[in-house]
């Protein structure tokens, strides 16, 4: 999908304000249930575990980050993103969550990841080659394995912890919220 460069620069300055609007939508229309957050939970940690094992990778402008799960698909960072979020939605019993998590992520994510593509490309000149070996989003067999190590130190400079504490505040909100 090509997105114009304004209109990628534009929605990547509503990337935080959006997720303020999302969480206050969260925070009002969940009505999770002890079933629904145990039916959530495994997609949650999932992405969540995928989001781990990719910042402990990443070496942010460093060098062509192509092992780990960047051997499987490009954007493992934003494919854990939205397996948290599908997991939170289906612990909210929501699906008006869904829709909008959806249209965030394909308004706003997506042509943010096109502007980064765009910036990696120019930064790394190998980066065509692995486009084209390395689906985006979609997970396939690697065909050449990366070099790249897992790192907690990387995993700690990247801030990965956030993303933990945040998942781990919704789930406490929305068992907080489904106690009868």
């Amino acid at each position: 999908m090509i997105f114009s460069k304004p209109y990628a620069d534009f929605v990547a300055r509503l990337r935080v304000p959006s997720g303020f609007v999302l969480v206050a939508a969260f925070l009002w229309f969940a009505a999770p249930t002890r079933d629904s957050l145990w039916a959530g939970l495994p997609l949650g940690a999932a992405g969540l575990a995928l989001r781990a094992w990719a910042a402990g990778h990443l070496r942010k402008n460093q060098q062509l980050t192509d092992g780990g799960p960047y051997a499987w698909v490009r954007n493992p960072l934003y494919l854990g993103t939205l397996a948290v979020a599908a997991g939170l939605v289906i612990a909210t019993r929501r699906w008006e969550l869904g829709v909008l998590f959806a249209a965030v992520f394909a308004l706003i994510y997506l042509p943010v990841i096109a502007n980064e593509e765009g910036h990696l490309r120019n930064l790394f000149p190998a980066y065509r080659d692995y486009c084209d070996r390395v689906p985006a989003l979609i997970p396939r067999r690697p065909r050449v394995r990366g070099a790249s190590e897992f790192s907690w130190r990387t995993w700690w400079r990247n801030e990965e912890y956030n993303a933990l504490l945040g998942f781990a505040a919704g789930y406490a909100f929305l068992a907080w919220k489904s106690w009868p």
